[in-house]
């Protein structure tokens, strides 16, 4: 009898705190809905002139904006001045970053292109000016720069957008900048800069803005790293952190030491030396496209990580000797000068990748053993 009503009264216990948990939801949910639902007190249906439409990310360092709307020239042109006004990488950035501005209007594909240059627009060059003509990627090299969208001489150029920076990576920053700016207007069919003019001073928070890729434990294939690669660049991250190897798996090919890669899931699933030269390309000619072959210079660093001496049970796949012992797997043992051989030929095997990580997580093991 008494287990039946203690059983009773559990039924009872589970059926109130159900009901409690609906209402807890329901009340949760009615919030924004009623709020969602609630009439909006201004009858005018057009957004706040001082709100801006624009997203920018990440937020500028300064910026200032206004109340225009202005139009942009599918057949924008490129002005570049300064020592670094010959760059082939800002080239490759611009004609990539019209393409995606202008996506919306092809003209040659729907055949308006001699009516699209018969409309008057308010922008129709866009200027850029790089004070230093070296191109070399070094973690913290200076990606400041200005943007600016104001008011022209007037005539064929009643706005005008002027990007000024020291470097050419600067003016990449600024260039994907002035993209977030504009937007395709469906009704216009026009491509627009809303809350012009705009004044933006901007340089990076951090030198270091990196994406972890672990591929060791999640093999991913060389045409998605590639699309994350160029996705980068949108959020402006300058660091690659390719995560390779690891103790779940060795899947990179090391020429000198080929029975390495044994530690790979499976023999599908793997890296050659080819494909490391691919990644590193595919940093370096991110802002190109298929017309802009010549952007040498990398605007993203790749950096390998290789755990040693620990994580490193995959290594032993092809090397057994590389364990202390058939039952110790790891960490790599270091009282050979074997294992500091495979070491060395894996870092001087990934000859494209100059940085490099060795797991933070055993370094200080690593290091007494040194």
């Amino acid at each position: 009898m008494l287990r039946a009503m203690f059983l009773c009264m559990n039924g009872w216990l589970s059926a109130i705190a159900c009901l409690f948990l609906f209402i807890f939801c329901v009340l949760c949910v009615s919030q924004p809905i009623g709020a969602r639902d609630k009439p909006n007190p201004n009858p005018n249906p057009d957004p706040d002139p001082h709100e801006p439409l624009a997203y920018i990310w990440p937020l500028p360092a300064e910026f200032t904006f206004g109340d225009k709307v202005v139009s942009v020239n599918p057949g924008l042109s490129l002005a570049m001045d300064g020592n670094g006004g010959r760059s082939a990488v800002v080239r490759a950035a611009f004609h990539r970053y019209k393409g995606i501005v202008f996506k919306h209007i092809d003209g040659h594909r729907f055949g308006h292109f001699r009516k699209l240059r018969e409309i008057v627009y308010d922008i129709n060059r866009l200027t850029v000016t790089v004070h230093s003509h070296s191109e070399e990627l070094q973690l913290g090299v200076d990606e400041s720069y200005t943007l600016l969208v104001s008011k022209g001489t007037g005539g064929s150029n009643p706005w005008k957008v002027t990007i000024e920076a020291n470097t050419v990576y600067g003016a990449l920053r600024a260039l994907e900048t002035f993209s977030q700016l504009c937007s395709f207007d469906y009704t216009s069919k026009k491509v627009q800069i809303h809350n012009a003019p705009w004044s933006i001073h901007d340089k990076p928070r951090f030198a270091y803005r990196g994406l972890l890729l672990d591929t060791s434990r999640h093999y991913l294939p060389i045409d998605v790293i590639k699309h994350i690669i160029e996705s980068m660049s949108y959020a402006k991250l300058n660091v690659l952190h390719w995560h390779i190897i690891d103790e779940q798996s060795f899947p990179l090919e090391v020429k000198s030491y080929p029975k390495l890669w044994k530690g790979s899931y499976t023999k599908w699933e793997r890296y050659t030396v080819e494909d490391a030269y691919d990644i590193v390309k595919a940093s370096a000619t991110v802002l190109g496209s298929q017309d802009c072959k010549d952007a040498s210079s990398p605007c993203i660093n790749v950096m390998a990580e290789v755990d040693v001496p620990g994580h490193a049970e995959s290594w032993g796949a092809g090397y057994p000797e590389l364990w202390p012992s058939p039952s110790c797997k790891e960490p790599l043992d270091v009282s050979k000068k074997f294992t500091f051989d495979v070491i060395s030929g894996i870092l001087t095997g990934l000859v494209p990748i100059k940085l490099y990580s060795l797991g933070s997580s055993v370094l200080v093991i690593f290091g007494h053993y040194m």
